[in-house]
């Protein structure tokens, strides 16, 4: 017999997977902090888009509030590197334990197995090999690197309105033959892996594929707490046959059972050691690519969220705004905001807000909150509320009265 889940239980273990049933800390922000999360989540996806602050530093603001982004910078580069760069959900920080688990995408991509690098990608290195490998040695002698250090990188069309010299950095990063040294600004400064990786890592062998992908999925149930199939897949963006036998394994192992979950359609798995807390208090501002709502289609499942980034709709179009934030409070996303740091300025701008059908009457004054929090974080002077959304007057009326 399958164990059944209320909708509310399986919401609150996935957000005590994701660490949201956990008060913030109350004293000063450090690496154990910074750890502690990533090695909860598993990934940060990055994401260039900065209209509030780039969606990697998000997470971990959403988790322990006001920290110094520095702390993730440093976690990222130098000598006491915890971090690296790879494709894991997206372009992701990784911790470094990770390195071994994914050298079989490495090799995948190294062979040009369409399955693990975009096929354009793949067609475009099986005709240019001499130019890869010209890449490779000016790295070897030269870096670290950026792709905009060697002539023509900057692009002149073609795919992505990539140069040639720039699809080639990008092929060796997917092979696993050159690794992000540190960025300038947002650019990657690349070097190679045995001058950035830390040896005792670099040096662990390397597991078998499936032996790589029961471990990631084992990140992944961790991470999620409670998950279907696909949820499950997506998390690392493992392909169906890297699935297959996996999970039965799992459950033989006792790592994971099968559950049902009130109102999914789908066959569900439990983490064995999740947490099923009675009651949880968060209350946060998420980014579009937080691991607790990056999948989609989980996001409508546990919250009834139906989300979707609408940056490349044209802004007469836009249902809800350019950026939008969701915001959590307990253990339901009540409302969602589209929000902008005007940095010239000193301004965090609210440009919208809208609450979700049965959100709270203390929802207006919660998210003043942690938009006061959010305008500290981020240096700002001062927070501008526009009335628009069917919670922006309430918005509005509670900041003028501050």
């Amino acid at each position: 017999m399958k164990e059944k889940l209320s909708l509310p239980t399986a919401r609150r273990v996935a957000l005590a997977a994701q660490g949201f049933a956990e008060p913030r800390p109350s004293g000063p922000i450090d690496r154990r902090h910074l750890n502690r999360v990533i090695g909860r989540l598993g990934l940060l996806q990055i994401d260039s888009v900065s209209a509030v602050v780039r969606a990697h530093y998000m997470p971990l603001f959403s988790r322990l509030g006001p920290y110094a982004t520095t702390l993730l910078d440093e976690a990222a580069s130098g000598k006491k590197r915890r971090l690296f760069e790879y494709w894991a959900h997206e372009a992701s920080f990784l911790p470094l334990e990770t390195w071994p688990l994914m050298q079989w995408r490495m090799q995948r991509a190294a062979d040009n197995d369409k399955s693990e690098i975009y096929g354009g990608l793949a067609r475009w290195a099986q005709q240019n090999m001499p130019l890869i490998d010209a890449i490779y040695a000016e790295v070897a002698s030269r870096g670290p690197l950026a792709a905009s250090d060697i002539e023509g990188a900057k692009g002149k069309g073609g795919w992505w309105g990539w140069s040639d010299e720039k699809h080639a950095f990008e092929w060796l990063f997917w092979a696993g033959r050159i690794t992000t040294h540190s960025r300038r600004g947002f650019e990657r400064l690349y070097d190679l892996p045995e001058r950035v990786i830390p040896k005792d890592i670099f040096d662990v062998p390397h597991p078998k594929a499936e032996d790589a992908h029961r471990d990631l999925l084992r990140h992944s149930v961790r991470a999620l707490g409670v998950a279907t199939y696909g949820d499950l897949r997506d998390y690392f963006r493992l392909n169906p046959g890297d699935m297959k036998g996996r999970l039965e394994e799992l459950v033989e192992e006792g790592e994971i059972v099968p559950v049902k979950v009130e109102s999914w359609k789908q066959p569900a798995w439990l983490h064995t050691g999740a947490r099923m807390p009675r009651k949880v208090q968060a209350r946060a501002l998420l980014a579009p690519f937080d691991p607790l709502v990056f999948e989609r289609s989980r996001a409508e499942r546990l919250f009834d969220f139906f989300y979707r980034i609408e940056i490349y709709t044209p802004a007469e179009k836009r249902q809800y705004g350019y950026y939008v934030l969701p915001f959590l409070l307990g253990d339901t996303i009540v409302a969602r905001c589209d929000v902008k740091a005007d940095r010239p300025a000193g301004v965090l701008r609210v440009l919208a807000a809208y609450a979700q059908a049965g959100a709270p009457p203390e929802t207006a004054a919660e998210l003043l909150g942690e938009f006061r929090l959010m305008q500290s974080w981020l240096g700002l002077e001062r927070m501008e509320v526009l009335p628009k959304g069917d919670l922006g007057p309430a918005l509005v009326k509670l900041a003028g009265a501050k």
